[in-house]
């Protein structure tokens, strides 16, 4: 080979190496507190659990939650308060709610009571209506039944503070010590009579309550003792309506359930059918599951959003009641998953209900990692991935402990198995493998990884699993072994 000839060599050598290390991954070390989500909401201490209130009002999405501010382990409880614009970066605001003489506030819901029916505000400043679930602690420790009640409160100023209704409670206790978590919503019926109507869960069932003013609550109709699961005490529901693939109404009904999930502990299950005049009728007596993962409950959806948004948008609490309290971080307990939007769809001619992540997730993207090896790194601890895929897959990830959670889909099973995930043992039932059946093709998916979490969505929320994750170093690796395309990783930022 002439001179002439080898210096072209050369350079078509080098011009092919800058090609291949083109926008390499390099993984970047966390620097923020061990196992504290850089994109999901905690609170900035203390203890969190199910989220309460969800409302949008003039730009701002309003997150109320459990909270106990003095503790990491569950206490008496308050409504804590967070805003966003985007449903991605949150400013926290003062407690909105607060124990007082007639108990805990337990969970519920906040709606805007744009017609003034309560009387509460006036048609130019329409208040803010929170509706909560009153716990006596001291009525439950001496054997009572009746230590739950439902109580409301109003805002006139946006939510930023709050007046309990003096006539509190709106809606006393029959005898049935679990009579909580009110969910509320202004509906319509086939006559044309518009009634609020609250959907609360009652030990094992559900009751459905209606009112014109939201003070004085009337019974409606139960549902529920004879269907679905009941391997533990039902918990906030949440009734929604939805039109099919064909274009007919249908309604939703969300009930979690602690214990008796599908991975042990508590899930949330739901119900497809219709509403009308106060009573829920199932179209079938199938057992749904929302999130075939162990660590996604309690979740509600936001009320008041604007109709040009034409979607149903909820959030979950990221935590399981097996083990929510001894999970290893130190100074603020739980998360809450993602937004989700949530949708009808059909397989075999059975309706279920998609979650995918909501719109915005997008706005955290960097530039895609197009990764073609079989092994590659990834950029941070905060990371989603996308891929095509081929009916059975198999691929994990892991950290340079040795550690891995292995991912895959095998004979109509979606397993995640983080059994050998992590070092430290804080519960026998959390270092293990969930299954979730998905009889039909698995087509793509979508991951979000952050520094305690995995949250898993096939064929864009057809089936969800959602984990929770404490390696002792972050996941910085990810090993196809087959089944897996068109693979992009894409570093998540705030």
């Amino acid at each position: 080979m002439n001179q002439r000839n080898s210096f072209f060599a050369f350079l078509i050598f080098l011009i092919l190496l800058g090609c291949t290390n083109q926008n390499p991954v390099v993984f970047q070390e966390p620097k923020g507190e061990k196992y504290r989500p850089e994109y999901h909401f905690t609170p900035t201490e203390g203890w969190m659990n199910d989220p309460n209130g969800l409302v949008y009002l003039d730009g701002e999405y309003h997150l109320f939650y459990q909270y106990y501010p003095d503790s990491t382990i569950w206490g008496p409880m308050h409504w804590g308060h967070a805003i966003s614009k985007d449903l991605l970066n949150w400013e926290h605001l003062s407690i909105a709610l607060a124990p007082d003489s007639l108990g805990y506030i337990f969970s519920g819901s906040a709606i805007l009571d744009e017609k003034n029916t309560s009387g509460f505000g006036t048609i130019e400043n329409p208040p803010l209506v929170a509706i909560f679930t009153y716990h006596d602690m001291q009525g439950e420790q001496s054997g009572a039944l009746d230590y739950q009640s439902q109580g409301i409160a109003y805002s006139i100023d946006k939510g930023r503070t709050w007046e309990k209704f003096k006539g509190n409670p709106v809606l006393a206790n029959q005898g049935i010590k679990d009579f909580r978590d009110p969910k509320v919503s202004k509906i319509k019926d086939s006559d044309g009579v518009e009634k609020w109507i609250m959907t609360l869960a009652v030990q094992n069932r559900i009751q459905f309550y209606s009112s014109y003013n939201l003070i004085d609550w009337e019974f409606a109709s139960e549902f529920g003792l004879e269907e679905g699961a009941h391997g533990g005490v039902w918990e906030c529901p949440d009734l929604l309506p939805f039109i099919s693939p064909d274009g007919k109404q249908k309604w939703v009904l969300l009930v979690s359930m602690n214990p008796g999930g599908p991975q042990k502990g508590s899930a949330t299950q739901y119900f497809i059918g219709n509403f009308d005049k106060g009573t829920f009728s199932p179209d079938d007596q199938l057992i749904r599951w929302l999130d075939y993962g162990p660590d996604n409950y309690a979740g509600v959806s936001w009320s008041n959003l604007p109709k040009d948004q034409n979607r149903t948008l909820m959030i979950g609490w990221m935590s399981n009641w097996l083990y929510a309290q001894v999970v290893p971080t130190d100074t603020w307990r739980s998360a809450m998953t993602i937004p989700r939007e949530l949708s009808l769809f059909e397989v075999s001619g059975t309706l279920l209900l998609k979650s995918s992540p909501a719109e915005e997730m997008k706005n955290l993207r960097g530039k895609p990692y197009d990764v073609s090896d079989a092994e590659s790194a990834l950029p941070s601890q905060s990371t989603e991935l996308t891929a095509d895929l081929t009916d059975t897959f198999s691929f994990s990830l892991s950290n340079d402990a040795g550690e891995e959670i292995h991912i895959s889909k095998e004979n109509g099973l979606v397993t995640v198995d983080r059994s050998q995930a992590a070092s430290v043992n804080f519960h026998p039932d959390f270092n293990a493998a969930h299954s979730a059946p998905m009889s039909w093709e698995a087509k793509n998916m979508r991951i979000f990884l952050d520094a305690s979490s995995i949250e898993i969505f096939i064929n864009d929320g057809e089936l969800v699993m959602t984990s929770l994750l404490f390696p002792s170093t972050s996941w910085s690796k990810i090993k196809i072994n087959s089944g897996v395309e068109n693979l992009k990783i894409f570093d998540l930022k705030k």
